[in-house]
């Protein structure tokens, strides 16, 4: 695929059209009180017989929303005795927290790494283990239409809340150094990152990676490919819902997050990306509020975007900040 959307040196001046909800605050202020009235309740379960001699794995459970059960994976170097940096890490949209094998990266990096295992997925390419009990009107297979109708119904209301709670729990570890906490993710996880970066007032990094829920006037109107397109044959369905979509959607939009971000940043984009078109990736590095952020451009990839070669960009610049 060749490039589609505008020159890199326009994707550096755009900016989104999405209206910001005037109760953008309230609303998130609101939906996060109401899930700390239930205990975290984290428990973390040392597991044993996997094989792992580098790391040791903690299988955890913690409180999201509406008290629901939501399941992890914390890895932390073998051995370890004192406080880390803690890495908290989202999941690409279909998978779900997989293996603890898959998870090494960040604690052979000498981190703390919680995975958050999303609700209701895990069968698209990674098992998930995390169950949705809440239900929805009518909506597509997949997850970006559940509870459109209404910002207080919508699926990411309840997946951006245990994000921030994953957070929670992962600091509540005494092994984990609370003052050190990065939010990264790839796709629906970088989404999710800029997300929690936005609700969490003292995170020391956000690193979204082809970020995805983000712009979404342009990005629901633009790509024809999924998960985005979703969107698109819901509407084809129900004509004449558009507008109140896209104010559902804006409570959601990874750009008024990024609007709130207060940590250093290290985003990623892909030019040929179809999935997450890279003026929808802009949209959100340019609406960044923190004035240390950075974005690196790979040209020639579609949604797999830097891959390994954005990990090793990782590895290199998070720990100049978690080891601050």
């Amino acid at each position: 695929m060749a490039l589609f959307d505008l020159p890199l040196d326009e994707l550096h001046a755009y900016r989104s059209r999405s209206v910001e909800p005037e109760d953008f605050d309230a609303f998130w202020s609101a939906t996060l009180d109401e899930a700390r009235t239930h205990d975290l309740d984290a428990r973390f379960e040392r597991c044993a017989g996997l094989g792992l001699v580098t790391v040791e794995v903690y299988d955890v459970t913690f409180a999201g929303f509406g008290g629901h059960p939501v399941k992890g994976w914390f890895v932390i170097p073998a051995g370890t005795t004192e406080p880390l940096p803690v890495v908290v890490e989202f999941i690409g949209y279909g998978g779900g927290r997989s293996l603890p094998h898959t998870h090494l990266l960040w604690a052979s990096a000498g981190m703390a790494h919680f995975v958050m295992d999303t609700r209701g997925q895990g069968s698209g390419w990674a098992p998930g283990d995390t169950s949705d009990p809440v239900g929805s009107g009518p909506s597509l297979p997949g997850f970006m239409t559940q509870g459109i109708e209404d910002p207080a119904t919508y699926y990411y209301r309840r997946v951006i809340t245990d994000a921030v709670r994953a957070v929670e729990a992962a600091r509540s570890h005494p092994l984990a150094d609370a003052s050190r906490t990065a939010a990264i993710g790839a796709s629906q996880g970088g989404g999710l990152a800029l997300a929690v970066g936005g609700l969490v007032p003292d995170l020391v990094a956000v690193a979204p990676d082809v970020p995805f829920l983000c712009d979404f006037p342009r990005a629901t109107r633009m790509t024809d490919r999924k998960p985005y397109r979703e969107i698109g044959d819901y509407l084809k369905t129900h004509r004449g819902r558009a507008e109140q979509t896209d104010r559902t959607l804006a409570y959601f939009d990874g750009v008024h997050f990024a609007a709130r971000g207060r940590a250093p940043a290290l985003f990623s984009v892909a030019l040929e990306d179809l999935t997450c078109p890279p003026s929808t990736v802009f949209a959100a590095f340019n609406a960044y509020a923190h004035s240390d952020k950075e974005i690196e451009v790979y040209d020639f990839n579609d949604h797999e975007g830097g891959g390994p070669f954005q990990h090793a960009v990782q590895l290199t610049r998070l720990p100049r900040l978690l080891k601050a």
